[in-house]
């Protein structure tokens, strides 16, 4: 007679498979929580970029307002001493342009010599141009200033053939070259040094490409066009180029 044992089934409790997937979970949480700490710290990282940035951008526009308030107010007290000094000039919209009408330099038709008249009215323009410049540290915020003629649109034939544009560009280097010769030892304009070691003051002519009147059909008209403009440039972008950029960068980033 035989007899069969029956046992209860083995049960394994270190199943090997039980095993291996719960080590592969710890793995996976410690890898989970390293890429966290790792993601967070980038993030840190990123906001304290996106922080310096911002600082940088808030800086430069301060900077440039502070600039362009230094031309304004150079524009502004240049033109007010002239006019207090009976000489009329004018400061562009957008003040950025001390506008001297070719009757206060008395250049006659197609010439470009300063008359003998006129050049005390050049002389106190170029002091007073030295003064609300070299005013305290002014000169670090500019970057050029142009000394611009400009003409009438009637056709002129003569300057051996550079018509409107070789008499533009002779009547603003008479006026510079005049200053030049007459302005003393430390207020002379082309000892004016920007940020880059160039001059500041540099020359040239535009003919009649620059209008400032819709029309020039009459004698004031023309006039108004025939000039001496003192156009001042700062060393940076404008105020809205920087805030411009700022605004699409910050909203690249949200």
């Amino acid at each position: 007679m035989s007899f069969y044992r029956r046992g209860k089934p083995q049960v394994d409790e270190e199943n090997p498979y039980w095993m291996s997937f719960s080590d592969i979970m710890s793995v996976l949480l410690i890898i989970f929580i390293l890429a966290s700490v790792v993601l967070i710290v980038q993030l840190m990282e990123i906001r304290e970029q996106l922080e310096e940035q911002q600082q940088e951008f808030t800086e430069e526009i301060q900077m440039l307002r502070q600039a362009e308030e230094v031309r304004r107010t150079i524009l502004h007290e240049a033109a007010e001493e002239l006019q207090r000094r009976g000489i009329r000039v004018s400061v562009s919209e957008n003040d950025t342009v001390l506008s001297i009408p070719n009757d206060i330099l008395g250049f006659e038709t197609a010439e470009f010599d300063l008359g003998p008249q006129y050049q005390d009215t050049a002389t106190q323009i170029g002091n007073v141009l030295a003064d609300v410049i070299l005013q305290g540290d002014r000169v670090e915020y500019l970057d050029t200033i142009f000394v611009e003629g400009h003409t009438d649109n009637r056709p002129y034939q003569g300057m051996m053939g550079k018509g409107n544009w070789g008499l533009s560009a002779f009547r603003a280097i008479s006026l510079w070259q005049h200053w030049l010769e007459v302005l003393p030892e430390g207020r002379r304009l082309d000892s004016l040094i920007n940020q880059d070691g160039q001059p500041i003051f540099s020359v040239s002519g535009y003919a009649e490409t620059r209008p400032v009147t819709e029309f020039q059909d009459t004698e004031a008209e023309l006039r108004a066009n025939r000039r001496i403009d003192i156009r001042f440039t700062i060393r940076r972008p404008t105020v809205e180029d920087y805030r411009a950029v700022q605004d699409a960068f910050v909203g690249d980033t949200q």
